[in-house]
């Protein structure tokens, strides 16, 4: 028991940036073509181009997380107040941003929706612009956490999942397979971004565990039944279960991270 907390904290404190939730300062610059959003370090392929209004963006390492920040959503404001709206947008976090002189890159959708309406050209000639993020929950209206089996799986001997549409303001750290209605649970390793895979694939019917970072510690989130006995790549499972929880952390020097 002792081993199994030291290894969640370490899961935690490794994967975990400090005060996600504090307003931060940056420059924010956009994909000048839509074929970036659909090959990007997450894993989410064609996919992310359907994720939150198709408004996606890269992060850097620090945000990216070593693919645990796959998912995540901020809310990213433009501070030029003639040009941007005070309300900003909201991004979905898809792909790792190598550009070290801003802390993401989004779609062109996404830094135009940043602006006052009529305006969306305007900001775009500017192809650079200050901003200011928070992180805030990610909301998918009756939409659970979904698996979807990748195209490599392959029957009895390797399994691959890409975790899609995870809710709330956590990350997915751990992520345990059993049989249905068998306690052997083994564990899977994070392939890269948002995949998940085994060598050690259990028969029949699979159910899931994650480890998700919630409140200052961490909790599992169990999803019963998933995959069914004949499941089948390039399938989307649905989990029957969704994450709303939003981890805590200690940051005084930004309160509760509200805008100024």
């Amino acid at each position: 028991m002792a081993f199994f907390i030291c290894f969640l904290f370490f899961l935690f404190s490794s994967s975990a940036t400090a005060c996600d939730r504090c307003v931060h300062q940056t420059k924010v610059s956009y994909f000048s073509k839509a074929s970036a959003l659909s090959s990007g370090a997450c894993g989410y392929g064609s996919l992310a181009i359907g994720f939150n209004g198709g408004h996606l963006a890269a992060g850097v390492s620090s945000l990216y997380k070593d693919g645990a920040g796959c998912g995540a959503c901020f809310q990213i404001r433009c501070r030029n107040k003639i040009l941007c709206s005070s309300r900003g947008t909201r991004v979905i976090l898809t792909d790792l941003n190598h550009n070290n002189k801003t802390d993401f890159v989004v779609s062109s959708r996404a830094f135009m929706a940043m602006a006052n309406q009529g305006m969306g050209q305007d900001i775009l000639k500017l192809g650079l612009v200050d901003v200011e993020y928070k992180r805030v929950p990610c909301e998918y209206r009756n939409q659970n956490l979904a698996v979807r089996v990748e195209e490599s799986s392959k029957k009895p001997n390797y399994l691959a999942l890409k975790l899609l549409y995870q809710g709330g303001q956590t990350e997915i750290v751990g992520v345990d397979v059993a049989q249905v209605g068998s306690s052997n649970w083994g564990y899977m390793s994070r392939n890269y971004g948002a995949v998940w895979d085994t060598d050690r694939v259990p028969n029949g019917a699979l159910q899931f565990r994650f480890v998700v970072t919630a409140g200052y510690d961490g909790k599992w989130i169990w999803a019963q039944n998933v995959l069914p006995a004949d499941w089948k790549p390039g399938m989307i499972y649905d989990s029957g279960v969704q994450i709303s929880d939003i981890a805590q952390e200690g940051c005084p020097e930004c309160d509760n991270g509200s805008w100024k």
